[in-house]
């Protein structure tokens, strides 16, 4: 290793110990696990300053779809660099801002995109406008939210008010909004010989149960469709979503769909929904919308909806705003990454990919595992240890032999960006096989 280097890094490293808080992180725990200083990526490969190699298995937080550096979107954003940066979107608009709202709403049949710029934000917004909906028509006692056991939707107030992850939430609950969780259907949790649509059916026969007794209340069901990703990738049958559909317009209520991690390809459809054949009445969507390049998320809903705010009163208006709201360099960034879904054939050839990948996994069957499942291009298994340490073992074990995977608990995951080819492939499972096996 080259002296300068070493002594370069370790700087960048002290800089970054004492002047950046890291997210969903102990920073104690960086005593031991050394942070790891980026320069550049390329593909699925993220690069440190030394030089060494890190395959992307989680796309960087679930964000990147097209590889690091893809120059398509890198040139989209430099072109639109050359003409408006940003405007806000208060009393002015802008083409890559209408154009990227046309295309979202021919994609998911709901139309009029709010923005902002972060999946939690679009939770935020998605609730308040439910909320405030109901109060705009006059029925003003639908305040209440309710969600799946072992949801995630993000970590602002509203949004973390309907998260059921304990280490998330039980800190800040005096301060949140108060929420009701009806059973998960993800499949781990069958009884023995029951089918996961079974399972699913049993499920929303416990949400048509709570929805009767609560619907005077209710103002949504906010749901992440057929993957719960923070539970540890809990994966479950679309007929949930059919019928949770035709409850929640049974007993009026809006259902939420939280397509922010599964959106974009992840689940084997551009949207989770369309393997139920469901329109929700919001859409929230993030992180893969550009790619993985810029922030930006956004809220679709139903003409109906929109109506309600539509009215001669400013108070009846969503006032809801974010500085950077409908940012034209993000925009620009999700045009393009929509105009190589549309140009490369990206879900069809995914499902290749993806039968190749569950085929190679195979090899994982000597580990103590259970669950080996896959969703589209989510892949996860589920480790039989009593090591309390696995999950950060796994990662370091993997980082020491050049590959980046995030463990939830006992869970292994695999979220790459499409544009793993299969060497890439072989070597993010073997080398996951070893690391493992090393943490157990």
């Amino acid at each position: 290793m080259n002296l300068t280097n070493m002594s370069n890094n370790k700087t960048l490293l002290d800089r970054s110990l004492q002047s950046v808080w890291h997210p969903c992180t102990q920073m104690k725990q960086h005593e031991t696990y050394p942070l790891i200083p980026i320069q550049r990526g390329d593909g699925v490969w993220l690069y440190d300053a030394d030089g060494k190699q890190y395959l992307d298995a989680v796309s960087s937080w679930w964000v990147n779809l097209f590889g690091h550096n893809n120059l398509r979107i890198k040139d989209a954003i430099k072109q639109q660099l050359d003409t408006l940066e940003h405007v806000m979107l208060a009393g002015f608009t802008h083409e890559p801002v209408v154009a990227l709202s046309e295309k979202l709403s021919a994609l998911t049949g709901l139309g009029h995109a709010f923005y902002g710029s972060d999946g939690a934000s679009a939770t935020e917004i998605a609730l308040k406008m439910s909320f405030h909906y109901w109060r705009n028509i006059g029925k003003t006692g639908k305040t209440r939210f309710i969600s799946l056991q072992n949801s995630y939707h993000g970590e602002t107030m509203g949004s973390l008010g309907v998260t059921d992850v304990a280490i998330f939430k039980d800190t800040y609950a005096p301060l949140l909004i108060q929420s009701a969780q009806v059973p998960s259907p993800d499949y781990r949790m069958a009884e023995a010989g029951e089918s996961a649509q079974d399972f699913a059916l049993r499920c929303a026969a416990q949400l048509e149960e709570y929805l009767a007794q609560h619907h005077v209340e209710l103002a949504a069901f906010i749901i992440e469709p057929l993957v719960q990703c923070a539970a540890g990738m809990g994966m479950y049958h679309p007929v949930y979503l059919t019928k949770a559909r035709e409850i929640c317009s049974k007993y009026d209520v809006h259902l939420i769909a939280d397509e922010i991690a599964v959106g974009f390809g992840r689940t084997g459809t551009m949207f989770a929904c369309e393997q139920a054949d469901i329109r929700p009445d919001f859409i929230c969507l993030s992180k893969g919308i550009t790619g993985g390049y810029l922030p930006l998320s956004t809220v679709l809903t139903t003409n109906d909806i929109y109506q309600a705010f539509y009215h001669d009163s400013t108070v009846r208006g969503f006032l809801h705003s974010h500085s950077y709201t409908g940012n034209p360099l993000a925009c620009s960034a999700a045009l393009a990454t929509l105009e190589i879904f549309e140009t490369d054939d990206v879900v069809y050839n995914n499902r290749e990919k993806s039968a190749r990948i569950m085929d190679k996994m195979q090899v994982l069957t000597d580990v103590p595992l259970q669950h080996l499942r896959h969703q589209g291009m989510i892949f996860a298994f589920d480790v039989v240890t009593g090591n309390t340490q696995f999950s950060k073992q796994c990662y370091q074990a993997g980082i020491e032999h050049g590959l980046l995977l995030r463990p939830i608990g006992n869970t292994v995951y695999f979220m790459p960006p499409y544009t793993i080819t299969d060497t890439e492939i072989d070597f993010m499972i073997s080398t996951t096989h070893g690391a493992v096996k090393a943490s157990l």
